[in-house]
């Protein structure tokens, strides 16, 4: 068991769109970067003069000390050749050969230098902390491997060497943050949405149903239907803007033959977010071409200064979560246990990024109340607030890990030791 009260615990959640990070007790993570990370193969560095890295105490080079910060080199950066560029500032910055790559495919860890690389930036650089002194607790996908729990228990006590961890799952999570300890959570993110049922602070594994239409699907629909219509999405870097008269703008192209098309789509990708973050909403039913056809345009800026209008798209993309969301709901439901499911019913919970879009809430529970059983009491449940929706799971996070009953959960790193990296899966069910 681990005691540290005295000290406040860190709650991270990396999600497949951003990773969110903050104090447990707090109401907002504090520092939010995305998940993906520029890479540049070392090819492309402009190359220092080597400098022998200086030798450890007793003359090999295993505790070898780092010639510009004076720190020991892990062995995982010496043999680690590509350079990494983590959040928002160092991504916003184009550079020749950039990759961008992301941290999770399908919901799951898939390169772990990346994720190492985001933990590194957000703890050191954002939160500025010494993990040695900080319980972890971290969020995990409610259909996470028992191998990759082993491998983030592994990575955080050897690499990080915290003293505790524990890792709980996102719909669980969602579940505490509305103060419930049984829901259907529906989580609404940005490469998938998941339908988890919780029962008593438990997830129900086998009613777990995933759909890979999330908000970064969503943000490529927007590009494809604004290419289709011609208007070209020009990124920051591609132009220069000069004020000719006060309110009038004269463009002149910039050309960078060396930026990757990775790179390019994530700033077309960024813009073409914020459209849809800025215009859509849901349609009250089902979207059809002829009723939306002569809808009012709304106007956007686009930052090269043209103004694009748009139309039906506002409401015919995000109709495209509500084709299969409502099947994997009542599935979910019908995959639990005859006695909780009208209790599940009653309290569905809205949650991720792409939940806090407008009307979407009301448009779920109508759309449910048509398909649900005539016994059934149907409710959905969203916060108020886009911000809470959004950050659900990391403010469950918070208010679990500042517990005090929690605090004997812990999974701690004398217990690490002891008994290994499976001993999770009997501490963090």
């Amino acid at each position: 068991m681990y005691g540290g009260d005295e000290v406040s615990a860190i709650v991270l959640d990396l999600g497949s769109h951003s990773c969110k990070a903050g104090y447990a007790g707090e109401d907002a993570p504090k520092a939010v970067l995305p998940s993906l990370v520029g890479t540049m193969d070392p090819m492309y560095l402009p190359q220092e003069p080597e400098q022998p890295a200086k030798m450890g105490v007793d003359g090999d080079n295993n505790n070898a000390v780092d010639p510009k910060t004076g720190k020991p080199v892990e062995a995982a950066a010496k043999k680690s050749t590509r350079k990494l560029y983590t959040g928002v500032q160092a991504m916003g910055y184009r550079r020749d050969h950039m990759e961008v790559v992301p941290a999770l495919k399908d919901g799951l860890i898939n390169d772990w230098e990346v994720v190492e690389s985001i933990w590194d930036h957000t703890l050191r650089e954002r939160l500025m902390i010494d993990p040695k002194e900080h319980p972890m607790l971290l969020a995990e996908p409610s259909f996470n491997t028992p191998q990759h729990r082993e491998k983030i228990v592994e990575l955080m006590f050897e690499k990080y060497q915290i003293p505790a961890l524990f890792l709980a799952k996102n719909a669980v999570l969602t579940s505490f943050a509305s103060g419930r300890a049984t829901s259907l959570v529906v989580d609404c993110g940005g490469g998938s949405t998941t339908v988890a049922a919780v029962h008593d602070g438990y997830v129900l594994q086998k009613a777990i149903v995933r759909s890979p239409i999330g908000g970064e699907f969503l943000t490529d629909c927007m590009l494809k239907a604004l290419e289709g219509r011609g208007i070209a999405i020009r990124p920051r870097y591609s132009f220069k803007r000069k004020e000719v008269r006060p309110g009038e703008f004269e463009l002149t192209n910039v050309d960078f033959p060396n930026t990757t098309e990775s790179y390019r789509r994530y700033i077309q990708r960024a813009i073409a977010a914020d459209v849809k973050e800025s215009v859509c909403r849901v349609p009250d039913g089902l979207f059809e071409e002829s009723s939306y056809a002569n809808i009012p345009t709304t106007p956007y800026e686009l930052p090269d200064g043209q103004t694009i209008e748009v139309g039906a798209d506002r409401f015919k993309i995000p109709d495209l979560m509500f084709n299969p969301a409502l099947v994997q709901v009542i599935e979910s439901i019908n995959k639990c246990d005859v006695d909780i499911r009208r209790e599940l019913f009653s309290s569905i919970l809205l949650a991720g990024g792409t939940a806090a879009m407008q009307q979407m809430k009301e448009r779920l529970e109508k759309d449910l109340i048509e398909e649900a059983p005539q016994a059934a009491r149907v409710k959905v449940l969203a916060s108020g607030n886009a911000i809470e929706r959004r950050f659900s799971v990391w403010i469950g996070g918070s208010i679990l890990a500042s517990l005090g009953s929690f605090q004997q959960m812990w999974l701690s790193k004398s217990e690490f030791e002891e008994h290994g990296a499976s001993y999770v899966h009997r501490k963090c069910p």
